[in-house]
């Protein structure tokens, strides 16, 4: 297949396409290579795509809509994995305006360029975040999603409804997955992990939001990609359910998906499998939960299994190492 992925340079994107690569897929590539964090890991990554002669890198931001679609155009992708985004919850409280920009305007153009040359299936990463200010656990994706709590939920929120617009009025089957705290190699640095793994290999405290009271359903980035190629398999169908569960919508080829494995795992346990694969233990700062963040995050993931016949599974003490691992060799700690 020909496959289109944004913020390929990315965490998420870089694995993706490296899995796609390797089934023998052609995948284009488009990432901005912005600042938000280190450009340096951004262009490692690409650098390994590269090695593939079936990847092409496109060096550019999805809010220029005419470079956008002349790679559409060109490329007249079957599958589009939409996951270029401004990242991050608390730098949301810094620079609002990214989030509209980059995750509504860049959106759009993508689901533009996808009106005028649509893939079989078009997936567009959404998160976990958009559940916001509700006490029913496990999320499940019929509830409510309309109380944000910060403006990254509430970009990734606006374009899940923009989306689905644009799978009613022109039929393209679109599929939204919500994503949970995703770690592992070649993550990104403002992440907790990587902030954990730093500062413990540098002799430095590290920062405990919410006084180690929070919980996050932890996803193994081998475990997402592997959901996210197994959903592109199965693009929604109008009118055809898989259960009582699916959140398919009765007049549109859209469709949620939860990614998670539906495990919450407590922060401090978290931490320390951190210590325990670096063999050190980490001094502690306890602070108050951030503006925007949200105590727990849990999946229920029955959707993504009656879809694909899987969940993630990895377990958060293997994750950890294995991060853990490519930390050390890629910076030489």
């Amino acid at each position: 297949m020909r496959v289109l992925i944004t913020g390929s340079a990315g965490f998420i994107g870089f694995h993706l396409a490296r899995r796609l690569l390797a089934k023998g897929h052609t995948v284009a590539g488009i990432d901005n290579m912005n600042a938000y964090y280190d450009v340096a890991l951004k262009q490692a990554r690409h650098a390994i795509l590269s090695e593939d002669p079936r990847f092409t890198p496109h060096v550019l931001d999805i809010t220029d809509r005419p470079a956008l679609e002349a790679v559409v155009d060109g490329l007249r992708p079957e599958l589009v994995v939409h996951l270029a985004a401004q990242a991050g919850v608390r730098h949301a409280l810094k620079a609002p305006e990214d989030y509209v920009s980059s995750n509504i305007q860049g959106s759009f153009h993508v689901l533009e360029a996808c009106r005028k040359h649509p893939p079989a299936h078009l997936l567009m990463a959404s998160t976990s975040s958009v559940y916001g200010a509700t006490d029913k656990l496990p999320f499940r994706e019929d509830d409510q999603a309309d109380t944000a709590l910060n403006i990254y939920a509430a970009s990734k929120r606006s374009m899940e409804v923009m989306a689905h617009s644009h799978a009613h009025l022109w039929k393209l089957p679109v599929t939204c997955f919500r994503f949970f705290t995703v770690y592992g190699p070649w993550g990104r640095p403002d992440m907790a992990l990587f902030r954990f793994t730093r500062a413990i290999l540098a002799g430095e405290p590290i920062e405990v939001y919410g006084h180690g009271r929070m919980a996050r359903d932890f996803t193994y980035v081998d475990d997402l990609v592997e959901a996210i190629t197994r959903l592109a398999a199965h693009p929604p169908v109008e009118g055809h359910q898989v259960g009582e569960m699916d959140s398919l919508s009765p007049v549109a080829p859209f469709r949620v998906v939860n990614i998670g494995g539906g495990n919450p795992v407590q922060l401090m346990d978290f931490i320390a499998a951190v210590e325990s694969a670096l063999g050190r233990q980490a001094e502690k700062l306890y602070r108050d939960r951030q503006p925007g963040e949200v105590e727990t995050t849990w999946a229920e993931p029955a959707l993504l299994r009656a879809l694909t016949g899987e969940v993630p599974e990895t377990p958060v003490t293997r994750g950890v190492q294995e991060f853990v691992a490519w930390y050390r060799e890629f910076y030489g700690a």
